[in-house]
């Protein structure tokens, strides 16, 4: 007669990576014994690897602002508001956003499939294409903007990043620490927004210092902008290799990602992220050609061209808030807290329009800053809901089939990451569609207010979808089981 082995109470820790057979992280004693240190070292340097992504697939939003000034003529004027320069100004900001959440779903099923160490060493290794790349063609003032679309688009890899990150460091943690857990993850990668933001404006600024404040100045200061990430990426590689730990027990079964993916909650959660991390990069990427094209005055101030015209604190305060929003979600009620940020996050456009219709940058970008605290603390929320409705589910299913209680919440843990991976690619996506809203607006109707009314709209939308799926107490208890115990 065949004996189950125990499940593991202990693991050593070591600093050097390796391949981890037994992983138990949900047993108190296991946790403490080992597990706690393993997991907290995977999550440092997922972080550092996720931050360069997310680094990465922002800077043509920084980069399109200087390139008019660099001599390509496509985007020649977008500081005096022409409506071409800005038209190709979003599209090369947007594309990065689209091929971003494209790769989020097999960037996703790759952690199964060749584990998180050696994932994070090529993920980390594809950014060196589109840096190089730009680095080399943005010295060829002759280069037709399909090859910088092309760029933009190789830039995209960095978004992929995101979901390879936050499906592996799910399988680390133990239920009641994931949301903080991800909501680290996800912060420390969307603060590669902000910090892109801030310092690729200085650096470009500083360029044109050392050289001249011609196209060629220019050319010169968004190299060394580009440049000055080649050896981080170098790090994060190198650390992956020697530090980073892969789980034996992350593996993928089709079961388990056909739950997932014919799963109404599922969609309804990617529904909801649209709203949440959608709005963050969409609004991430567009915010400095928005201020530069509504408000040209600011030119004029030099220290606020240098600092990019303040549009890194966008990022930085929505990257700030994300962990809050994951860690309360772990205290009170995820479904809640996103409810109550889809109404600011209506109001906070409401704000926006005011300011964009009275020409107040003050009141514009308080407003905007709002916008972005509210779509940090609903991205931490919305993603520490995703594991408690497919643990809820697996318990229910197993008290319906009398099947393993074990073994369901193994598979619920595989049908979250599955989710992890679809829910971040519509939510990148809708971040591409936010961005062309804009583009449309402004291109058919030469102003962005028909494009926040629709955001407005959308927002208070999604809040009801929020009340109907998770909040009303009759539907939610009858659909999934527990939630309203485990503080979804």
């Amino acid at each position: 007669m065949s004996t189950v082995e125990a499940p593991p109470t202990s693991i050593t820790y070591q600093r050097r990576g390796r391949w981890i057979n037994d992983w138990n992280p949900d047993n108190n004693e296991f946790w403490e014994n080992g597990g706690k240190q393993t997991a907290r070292k995977n999550l440092i340097f997922s972080v550092f690897a996720e931050n360069l992504g997310f680094s990465i697939w922002v800077i043509w939003a920084s980069v399109v602002t200087a390139m008019g000034s660099a001599g390509f003529d496509f985007l020649a004027g977008l500081g005096k508001g022409n409506a071409t320069a800005v038209d190709n100004a979003l599209w090369l900001s947007s594309t990065p956003t689209l091929v971003g959440a494209a790769l989020r779903i097999p960037y996703t099923f790759a952690i199964p499939r060749f584990g998180g160490r050696n994932f994070t060493i090529f993920s980390a290794g594809m950014l060196l294409l589109p840096t190089l790349g730009l680095v080399w063609f943005i010295n060829e003032p002759g280069t037709p903007m399909w090859v910088f679309m092309l760029l933009a688009a190789l830039a995209g890899f960095g978004g992929g990043n995101f979901s390879s990150s936050m499906a592996n460091i799910n399988f680390f943690y133990p239920e009641g620490k994931k949301g903080t857990a991800l909501g680290i993850n996800a912060a420390g990668g969307n603060l590669g927004v902000a910090q892109t933001q801030l310092f690729v404006p200085l650096i470009i600024t500083l360029g044109t210092h050392i050289m001249a404040k011609d196209a060629g100045g220019y050319r010169f200061g968004i190299t060394l902008a580009v440049l000055v990430w080649i050896p981080f990426i170098l790090i994060a590689m190198f650390g992956a290799l020697r530090y980073m730990d892969s789980l034996s027990g992350a593996k993928s079964d089709g079961t388990s990602y056909k739950r997932a993916l014919t799963n109404q909650h599922t969609w309804v959660m990617a529904l909801l992220y649209v709203g949440t991390f959608g709005s963050f990069i969409g609004f991430s990427f567009a915010f400095p050609t928005l201020i530069k094209a509504d408000f040209p005055s600011l030119a004029k101030i030099g220290w606020m061209g240098t600092l990019g015209n303040l549009a890194f604190l966008g990022a930085l305060v929505g990257s700030m808030s994300r962990p809050f929003g994951g860690w309360v979600a772990d205290k009170l009620s995820g479904a809640k807290i996103t409810l109550y940020t889809f109404g600011g996050m209506a109001i906070a456009t409401l704000l926006i329009m005011a300011g964009l219709s009275a020409k107040n940058f003050p009141l514009f970008l308080i407003a905007f800053l709002l916008l972005f605290v509210l779509t940090g603390i609903g991205n931490g929320s919305t993603y520490r809901m995703i594991p408690m409705i497919f643990t809820a589910e697996a318990r229910r299913r197993a008290s319906e089939t009398g099947d393993e209680i074990g073994a369901a919440l193994i598979s619920a843990k595989r049908q979250a990451g599955a989710a992890i991976g679809v829910i971040g690619a519509v939510g990148a996506a809708g971040g591409w569609v936010l961005q062309q809203v804009l583009r449309l607006s402004n291109e058919n109707y030469h102003s962005m207010s028909p494009a926040f009314w629709g955001y407005a709209v959308t927002y208070v939308v999604m809040g009801a979808l929020t009340w109907w799926f998770y909040l009303r107490s009759s539907f939610a208890t009858d659909r999934v089981p527990s939630l309203a115990h485990a503080n979804v």
